[in-house]
């Protein structure tokens, strides 16, 4: 399995606002399925970012396309060669 960021951009209307609940649900059941594994949006930008696990991108598009606010998206989609953070890290010892 790779990983791969989708990099998205987005314009809201009256509607789109209306189908973020649903899509919110979706992305709460791949994040439970460890299919996402982090997703961030910004208002400010209109862009989002998700890093997905996937066998190939057209896996990564077909997903991305199943969520209620794809009509609204514009979005790349880049195999990563690292993927690193602190939440993927073992916790610190703390010796008692």
């Amino acid at each position: 399995m790779k990983k791969y960021q989708a990099i998205i951009s987005f314009d809201m209307d009256e509607e789109f606002m209306t189908l973020v609940p649903p899509h919110r649900t979706y992305i709460n059941f791949l994040l439970n399925k460890g299919v996402i594994d982090s997703y961030a949006v910004s208002m400010e930008t209109q862009n989002s970012w998700i890093t997905i696990n996937a066998n190939t991108k057209k896996e990564v598009k077909d997903i991305l396309e199943k969520s209620p606010l794809s009509k609204y998206w514009s979005f790349e989609i880049v195999e990563l060669f690292v993927y690193d953070s602190q939440s993927t890290r073992l916790p610190a010892v703390q010796l008692n």
